[in-house]
């Protein structure tokens, strides 16, 4: 009697991120993936939201291990809030285990309460009587990987985030080898990413970030500034390439960066000369022609980040961007971040300095477009095809390229399910059940674990739209602010440099009225809209929100 197994997404289905699948077979689980995703503009207040555990701790006891195929946040956040009342033993390469230890730092948890098992990024291994196969995958974090898992009927494989590259470095390596050897066995079902499944031909070379910024670092005369999200440890190993090449020292630009270049050399991945690297302290010890400044972050973060830095109201103010520096954003910008990508990139070419812009036509992040997908599937041939790790247009995309290859794939073999849908496979064959599996959204506010209610939202995207009160007095005779300025927020939920936020409102408002009192006869109404738009700009770099302003200025004989 054959294997009786269960296929269960809780996340990464319909959405980008918060990536949790469940095999189950013959009773012991394993756990593909516990990953998070980022907020959007609707959930004010929240850190990160992670798929809903209650099937996981239910059935904790049967849990044989968790299989982590890369470092990114996407696929391993989850299992950092998760673990402690669902532990298991957690696979994963070593520097996928390093990012998980660095994450679960940043979240205050302690990295000894996980039982790491580290294993090669190809390579094989047991759990539960099983021989479990790890291969190596070319994704832009280093020793990513896919997973086979072994059953009676043949194997259960994930590809993870990956694309077809013949010629990548040991690192970022797609094991073609250890692929061709799993055709060897029969695939029971092939579970394949869909992020790019809409783009055709292969992503390879279009993810390389050195042919579309060489030329600006050959005719570079000052600094350097480059951009990169913090994921993307692909293209940031590229500009150290560059800097070795240009005999150029690197310079993490804040916290955040130091944290990224950290975690590449305590994985092993990353090695830099000593002569390539200097830290923020020795900015002003060298020539601008001789350095780099690497800014890294997520999301809207890194671009509000940039915009601060543009408009010259960065805290460090040796780093202020100069006519002869040279800026290349390296972070293309998606639908979610669109708004704060213009907006920064705008401040930019305001600044003067000039400006390299890659957006996401000429620059792909690294995962599988519809040739890659294609050579996998011809690879491996499926008896069951499962679309996973995307919005529903590009499964649907994803599930149509499968359908054209004429692989006896049809609409009976190939599945789009939705989080919290089982796909049982047995003997009879493959089919959907329908079970009340407990799926979903759980929000992470701080170190709140499922305590913000939909209630708790609603409040705070009505407090989101604050209001902030810039008062002075003017003596039309004197030309001259004679009282105030007078800061007053309300509808804001602060942190701790609120103070410091305020006191630069303040200073903001002050400064662009004392512009239009020097330059002779003055408009209240064109003052009043100048401080509205540099305030409100400011302020929505700085905290994501945008209020109410309301400019109130008293003019007196």
């Amino acid at each position: 009697m054959g294997d009786k197994i269960r296929i269960l997404p809780l996340g990464g289905l319909d959405e980008i991120g918060k990536e949790c699948t469940v095999v189950e077979i013959n009773g012991d689980i394993f756990v593909v993936n516990c990953g998070l995703r980022y907020p959007d503009r609707t959930m004010p207040g929240i850190d990160y939201v992670i798929p809903r555990s209650d099937y996981l701790v239910e059935n904790k006891d049967r849990i044989r291990g968790y299989f982590l195929l890369h470092g990114h946040d996407d696929v391993t956040g989850g299992l950092a809030y998760i673990y402690k009342d669902a532990p298991a033993t957690i696979y994963g390469s070593r520097a996928t285990v390093t990012m998980f230890k660095i994450f679960t730092s940043h979240i205050g948890a302690d990295p000894k309460q996980y039982k790491f098992q580290v294993v090669p990024a190809s390579g094989e291994f047991s759990v539960a009587g099983r021989k479990m196969v790890f291969f190596h995958t070319a994704h832009n974090i280093a020793d990513s990987s896919g997973l086979a898992i072994p059953t009676s009927y043949g194997n259960i494989v994930f590809t993870g985030d990956y694309v077809v590259e013949n010629a990548a470095q040991p690192s970022y390596l797609h094991d073609m080898n250890a692929i061709a050897k799993l055709a060897e066995t029969p695939t029971l079902a092939l579970l394949s990413e869909s992020v790019y499944a809409d783009k055709p031909g292969y992503t390879a070379p279009r993810y390389k970030l050195t042919p579309l910024v060489e030329e600006s670092f050959k005719n570079a005369t000052g600094r350097i500034f480059v951009s990169i999200f913090s994921d993307n440890f692909y293209n940031i190993d590229e500009i150290i390439k560059l800097a070795k090449a240009t005999r150029r020292k690197i310079i993490p630009y804040d916290a955040t960066t130091k944290s990224i270049w950290e975690a590449m050399v305590e994985s092993g991945h990353l090695i830099v000369p000593k002569e390539n690297i200097a830290s923020m302290d020795d900015v002003l010890r060298f020539r601008d022609a001789d350095l780099i400044i690497l800014i890294c972050g997520f999301g809207a973060r890194l671009f509000n980040k940039i915009a601060i830095l543009a408009s010259g109201n960065q805290e460090d103010k040796r780093i202020k961007l100069k006519p002869e520096d040279t800026f290349i954003v390296a972070s293309p910008s998606d639908d979610y971040t669109s708004i704060e990508a213009t907006d920064a990139v705008d401040e930019l070419y305001r600044s003067g300095c000039h400006v390299t812009h890659i957006n996401g036509k000429k620059l792909l992040d690294m995962h599988a477009s519809e040739e890659d997908l294609k050579m996998m599937i011809s690879l491996l041939k499926p008896k069951y095809y499962i679309p996973v790790n995307g919005f529903y247009k590009e499964l649907l995309k994803n599930a149509q390229v499968a359908l054209s290859m004429g692989l006896n794939l049809s609409h009976q073999n190939v599945f789009l399910l939705e989080n919290g849908t089982s796909l049982l496979i047995d003997e009879k064959g493959a089919r959907l059940v329908d079970e009340d599996i407990p799926h979903g959204d759980i929000m992470i506010d701080g170190i709140g674990v499922g305590d913000v209610t939909a209630k708790a939202i609603e409040d705070r995207q009505k407090l989101s739209d604050g209001v902030v009160v810039l008062a002075v007095t003017l003596s039309k005779k004197r030309k001259k602010i004679i009282a105030g300025p007078d800061v007053q927020m309300r509808g804001f939920v602060f942190n701790k440099d609120a103070d410091s936020l305020l006191k630069e409102t303040g200073r903001m408002f002050v400064s662009t009225i004392n512009d239009f009192l020097k330059d002779g006869p003055y408009n209240i109404d064109e003052i009043k809209q100048n401080v509205y738009e540099k305030c409100l700009r400011n302020i929505r770099r700085q905290t994501g929100k945008e209020p109410m302003v309301l400019p109130l200025i008293i003019e007196v004989e």
